[in-house]
């Protein structure tokens, strides 16, 4: 008898080429090494375009699906990664119009501005209850000033800081100039700036909270140094 064997991945530094010429063979494991690559990029960007969950898990899908049916036209101009990008966004800006006809993302100018945004530790873990909700607090303020970001200048943050895309790729995947993408994005970021110091003001009024397990321990250790335990 015998016992099914587990998929295997791809290596990670397999060339494009390569992975590209597995999978129209319908190889699994290249099939499942290009997806495992661009998944979390993939979802982002049709994020960004549509503020909703489940349609950006329906968009990566269908990218996949149209993908993996149509190899055959990638021909390596660019790489695969930015090849996907690019029928990701299709797909999400389709959906986008069907739901708000005659948008484009041209149609905006370009701002002018520029600021930093302010930067917070969103990813950091920790075993603090209390910080852990305060940094929830915090990424929960910041996803939501990025999607009120208007739809132009909401792709560029997300492909140019969030995915950490380089200018002339992200120029490449939205059809824009590299000096537009420049434009948007310091706009997009004086943007998101203004809208979390707008918001940010309650959370900050929680920072440094001394409460839980450690205003116990503190309680606790001024008792006993009291005598009273």
């Amino acid at each position: 008898m015998r016992h099914a064997q587990a998929p295997q991945i791809a290596p990670a530094g397999t060339a494009d080429a390569e992975l590209v010429k597995l999978a129209r063979g319908r190889d699994e494991a290249a099939i499942r090494s290009i997806m495992q690559s661009n998944n979390r990029r993939l979802y982002r960007i049709a994020r960004g375009i549509l503020r909703n969950d489940s349609e950006a898990e329906d968009v990566v899908q269908e990218t996949y699906v149209r993908a993996f049916t149509h190899l055959q036209s990638f021909r390596g101009d660019s790489s695969l990664a930015t090849w996907l990008a690019r029928i990701a966004m299709n797909e999400a800006l389709g959906r986008l119009r069907r739901q708000r006809p005659g948008v484009e993302w041209t149609s905006l100018p370009p701002g002018v501005l520029e600021a930093q945004i302010i930067q917070f530790p969103l990813s950091a873990s920790s075993a603090d209850p209390e910080k852990s909700m305060a940094q929830r607090e915090i990424q929960y303020v910041v996803e939501h000033a990025i999607d009120d970001l208007p739809d132009a200048f909401r792709i560029v943050f997300i492909t140019r800081v969030i995915e950490g895309m380089n200018v002339e790729e992200t120029a490449e995947i939205l059809g824009l100039k590299p000096e537009t993408v420049k434009t948007r994005l310091h706009r997009a970021r004086a943007m998101l700036r203004e809208n979390i110091e707008k918001k940010i003001g309650p959370v900050v009024m929680e920072a440094f909270p001394f409460a839980g397990k450690r205003c116990e321990r503190l309680t606790d250790a001024v008792l006993k140094r009291l005598g009273l335990t």
